[in-house]
């Protein structure tokens, strides 16, 4: 069955509208957590949980569910997940406690996961036309990046007006306009995909990951013990079975043995560290910009524009620059110029240097799409022809592991500083044990004490998480540099410049 010529248009916006909410759903929430710290009771453990539990359960997903929707259908996956997605929010948005909003999340993990590759096939298939179809991919890229961008501001408008969970509800109306679009004009297609369905292989890794988080998050809070190594061997233990069962498979989940090839380890290795370094930063601004520094949501968002606009546009930009210079020097060029926009960070002040800041915003956001592209570029170009799928697959995975451990890696060492600074601050008479453990605990104590001495947990907390800001932007700045110079030698024997595409944002 074709998709009429008057309705494939309706079914390109349908499907860009249903994508919307999934891309914006990754950096809406970094807006709302100091809203929903306070009305969640949530600690700083918790937080990190909410946050980067989506990434995580996404990474271990995306692939098995692009196959999925070969074999069942990508029309009735979508819907699935549409209405997964659309439960989820409701949940997510009336929840009543730290861990109904974590299992809210996984949930909506499960439906982007289906919606995701859903999305790019039912494009593919309702586009015959090659000029036709590049146009709608062009457009959807383009809905990619902007939905990226818009996240922090749509998340500070809300919370300008509304409470927090309506960073969360906003996907609702959107869900019913879109499921009879759907439902109505996305024909069925013949299914033809054979071979086995390995979900057991995507849970192996999504446990393995769950568990050396949840211990790496346990022992820098709680300190060692046996049970916190115990769960890190686990978890190690179980990534290491998956990996084995990937290497002797027939037809794996992740073809591992891509990784032979420099470049694409190389270029996996920076979509790792560019997109672990975005949403970690990204969250950790949007906390300091509202308790450090006592901005708005919307003010929060205002001033983070300059990061997130310049991460959109540099896709298109790059691509040209990858044609004329090469991925080696765009690679090694852009992951520097992170580096030293970091760095500057570091050195400034948030709350003063409005100017300074918002270049160097612009200058970090700018370089780190420029290191996805880069990343992208040489993992596909690397990859043979008949494995691009299976690159792609790999690349994918590592923009949300990337995402999810970033997060955990900002907020385990933040965290730990903190906890150094915050004691050192001798704080009298207060739990200092529950305010030490972040700056979102110390905010609900201080609030709950009162007087003098709230306002003193309040001074100290904010100090310490100033101070530990700079100390994670230094030591991020450092392992960036690092890999600068490891992609300057890896990819010493790089062929002639290449044509490279653009990576929408939040990729």
């Amino acid at each position: 069955m074709t998709v009429a010529p008057r309705n494939r248009w309706l079914v390109l916006t349908a499907v860009i509208l249903a994508f919307l909410p999934v891309v914006v759903d990754m950096t809406i929430l970094h807006i709302a957590v100091p809203s929903l710290t306070v009305a969640l009771g949530a600690s700083g453990t918790e937080i990190l949980w909410i946050i980067d539990i989506y990434p995580l359960i996404m990474a271990g997903l995306l692939v098995p569910m692009g196959t999925l929707g070969d074999r069942v259908g990508h029309r009735r996956q979508m819907l699935t997940g549409l209405s997964i997605f659309g439960t989820a929010s409701v949940c997510a948005a009336f929840s009543q406690s730290a861990m109904m909003l974590i299992l809210a999340r996984v949930l909506l993990a499960v439906g982007s996961s289906m919606i995701i590759p859903s999305v790019l096939a039912i494009i593919r298939q309702t586009f015959e036309d090659p000029k036709e179809r590049a146009l709608a991919l062009g457009l959807w890229s383009t809905v990619a990046s902007a939905g990226a961008a818009i996240g922090p501001l749509t998340g500070g408008f809300l919370l300008e007006h509304f409470w927090w969970g309506s960073v969360f509800l906003i996907n609702v109306p959107i869900m019913l306009v879109v499921l009879p679009v759907v439902f109505l004009f996305i024909p069925n297609r013949p299914i033809a995909a054979e071979g086995r369905w390995k979900i057991g292989h995507a849970l192996l890794l999504i446990a393995g990951l769950i568990a050396t988080v949840y211990a790496v998050k346990t022992g820098f809070k709680a300190g060692p013990s046996p049970w916190v190594f115990g769960v890190l061997a686990l978890g190690l233990g179980l990534m290491a079975w998956f990996a084995r069962l990937q290497t002797v498979a027939s037809e794996p989940l992740l073809d591992l043995s891509l990784f032979r090839k420099p470049a694409i380890s190389v270029g996996m290795l920076m979509a790792f560290v560019a997109s672990g370094s975005f949403a970690g930063f990204e969250l950790l601004l949007a906390q300091e910009l509202q308790y450090v520094y006592g901005r708005t949501p919307l003010q929060a968002g205002l001033f983070m524009m300059p990061l997130v606009v310049a991460s959109a546009i540099a896709g298109p930009i790059a691509g040209k620059l990858a044609g004329r210079f090469g991925l080696r020097w765009l690679g090694t060029a852009g992951l520097a110029a992170a580096s030293l926009a970091l760095f500057g960070i570091s050195r400034s002040n948030i709350g003063g240097d409005g100017v300074v800041i918002g270049c160097l915003m612009a200058v970090l956001g700018f370089s780190l799409g420029v290191g996805l592209l880069a990343s992208s570029a040489a993992i596909m170009g690397a990859a043979p022809v008949e494995k691009a799928g299976a690159a792609g697959s790999l690349e994918a995975t590592g923009y949300e592991l990337g995402a999810g451990l970033g997060i955990t890696f900002f907020g385990v060492l933040l965290s730990t500083i903190y906890r150094a600074n915050f004691v050192a601050a001798g704080v009298p008479g207060a739990d200092v044990g529950v305010a030490s453990g972040s700056i979102g605990e110390a905010m609900v104590l201080a609030g709950r004490v009162g007087g003098a001495e709230g306002e003193a947990i309040a001074a100290a907390a904010r100090v310490a998480f100033a101070s530990a800001h700079g100390s994670v932007l230094m030591v991020t700045s450092t392992l960036i540099a690092v890999l600068a110079l490891v992609v300057f030698v890896a990819l010493r024997h790089e062929a002639a410049p290449v044509d490279a595409q653009p990576v929408p944002a939040g990729h």
